[in-house]
């Protein structure tokens, strides 16, 4: 009896699915028809890894961040050229000793319409919202993963409705770009007392699109804000767009068939699944994808790694710097990128801190020398009485073609190498309690400055309660990074960073694989999408012609 129920239910469970996507179309149909929207009007892209929040309290990660970039403002932004531009703020100033922010704010800025104004009613955005947007964001019953933004914020208040003033326990050079992470944009206290915790889904804010409908797992509809407040250089409202629309397929071959058959204007990354159909191994795009599809690379600021845990037991190889410079000598990045990423990505050779930073200068890091490499090992071998060191390399599967490259390198300079592959979701926990002599991991940064990186070895920072995973320990370095935060002269604090960067070359605690590239393909009637070294995606200039 209990089969036949089961398979009774079976029955009537994928009738409420066919039932219920059938009215999903019927909305989409219906919608389309009473909008009249060209397919030249909407921009549709995929978003495999889903969508957890549309809160730009909890703006923590690549999906949730291009979504909530189409609903909301902030204080300033950022260009393509990661230059900091007005945003609601239109002005500012900073005091002398370099710890008073002082915002003059525009006053035709306006919350998307929403019943919680009143009927389909909206209001002009004011310095107290700001200051309780901010406040928001410190509290610890949101438990928003933003928090640490304001870090270094002694206080903030609006003093009027068009100023908002922030002052710093002490001077942070950086920290304009910080204003610039979509953590810090407004939000409208109406609609977190309306909404509560489904604010999520339910976002209401300035930007150049305003949210439609949220099928979670399945579909994401956002519209034109027609009272969006920026235009371009001829006195255009933005956006171009009539709407965006994002689906949420969770297989990248299927993401990848379905840009191919022009079902997506646009796709972002580079997947193993589908690289070798699309690219050569120098990175161009196929014969036969010339003509339809339009490639764009350009420097991303993140860089790809082997953390070596610096804390791990004292005999095993890694504590040792010579083995540390071997590993750094001893495999080929240039091959590595060609055969592997099909170009995509820069050799790391240039230490820790990637191109597409001011504070990037072509430092002399680590070449492909085996030769040298085998020296090393040998030294060890001598000093240690060790005829045969072991090192693992822990890594997930996405990366598994890049170690299993490293061990067969490393394996013919004479150090036995295993590859270990575990979930992400171990590899990021046992990175952060120390539990991996060996982990690769990447580090992009949040805000375009070169402390994103040296951060992550200077000591009072060590994991778990900071990105220090490596554990690393200088005190010439901690003292560089204490003065380099403070240093409001920027071509002073660069040379800091690049002494910090020098000591890290020197001391090996990582292995630095490859300067990540962003890249981007759209098709051929999708205009003005630009690149950024943060990856960040602006539709509001985009046109599909």
């Amino acid at each position: 009896m209990r089969k036949y129920k089961e398979v009774y239910d079976c029955m009537f469970f994928k009738k409420r699915v066919v039932f219920y996507f059938l009215i999903l179309g019927v909305v989409f149909s219906c919608s389309k028809k009473q909008s009249n929207y060209s397919d030249n009007q909407v921009f549709r892209y995929n978003e495999h890894s889903n969508i957890t929040s549309l809160d730009p309290a909890f703006a923590k990660d690549q999906r949730n961040i291009w979504a909530v970039n189409q609903l909301f403002n902030g204080l300033v932004q950022l260009d393509d050229s990661l230059h900091i531009k007005p945003d609601i703020a239109k002005s500012w100033t900073i005091s002398e000793d370099g710890k008073t922010y002082r915002f003059t704010l525009r006053n035709d800025v306006q919350f998307h319409k929403h019943n919680v104004f009143g009927k389909s009613k909206t209001r002009n955005v004011k310095a107290k919202d700001f200051e309780y947007s901010f406040n928001r964001l410190l509290d610890k019953n949101v438990a928003s993963p933003g928090g640490w933004v304001l870090q270094n914020v002694a206080s903030f208040k609006a003093e009027n409705d068009a100023t908002f003033v922030l002052n710093l326990k002490q001077p942070f050079p950086p920290f304009l770009g910080l204003l610039a992470m979509k953590y810090c944009s407004v939000v409208p206290k109406e609609a977190i007392d309306y909404f509560g915790n489904e604010f999520r889904a339910n976002p209401i804010g300035t930007g150049p699109f305003h949210f439609k409908l949220w099928v979670e797992n399945t579909k994401l509809a956002l519209r034109k804000n027609t009272s969006y407040f920026e235009k371009d250089d001829k006195g255009i409202q933005l956006p171009y767009l009539e709407a965006v629309a994002i689906t949420f397929l969770p297989d990248k071959q299927s993401e990848f068939l379905q840009f191919i058959q022009g079902n997506l204007d646009f796709m972002k990354s580079l997947d193993a699944s589908y690289k070798d159909d699309i690219l050569n191994t120098d990175g161009t795009l196929k014969e036969k994808y010339v003509s339809s599809i339009h490639k764009q690379t350009g420097s991303y600021l993140n860089t790809e790694y082997l953390g070596l845990y610096l804390d791990s037991e004292e005999n095993y190889p890694t504590q040792s710097k010579l083995i540390r410079q071997a590993i750094n000598y001893g495999f080929d990045r240039k091959k590595m990128i060609q055969f592997l990423r099909n170009g995509i990505g820069i050799p790391a050779i240039n230490g820790f801190i990637p191109k597409g930073l001011p504070s990037f200068n072509h430092q002399k890091g680590y070449t492909y020398q085996p030769e040298k490499a085998r020296e090393l090992i040998n030294e060890y071998k001598k000093e240690t009485g060790e005829n045969s060191p072991e090192i693992t390399i822990t890594t997930n599967g996405n990366y598994l073609d890049l170690c299993e490259f490293i061990q067969r390198e490393l394996q013919s300079i004479g150090l036995q190498t295993k590859v270990d592959v575990i979930p992400p979701s171990t590899l990021r926990q046992g990175k952060s309690n120390g539990q991996l002599p060996i982990f690769r991991a990447s580090w992009i940064a949040d805000y375009p400055d070169a402390e994103n990186y040296v951060s992550l070895f200077y000591s009072k920072n060590f994991a778990p309660n900071g990105p220090n995973y490596t554990h690393f320990r200088n005190d010439v370095y901690d003292d560089l990074y204490e003065a380099s935060i403070k240093e409001v002269n920027v071509e002073k604090r660069h040379e800091l960073y690049q002494k910090m960067d020098s000591i890290i070359i020197e001391e090996a605690p990582v292995v630095s694989l490859y300067y990540d590239e962003v890249i981007r393909f759209s098709q051929k009637n999708v205009h003005g999408l630009g690149i950024n070294p943060i990856d960040l995606l602006h539709l509001k200039r985009v046109r599909k012609k």
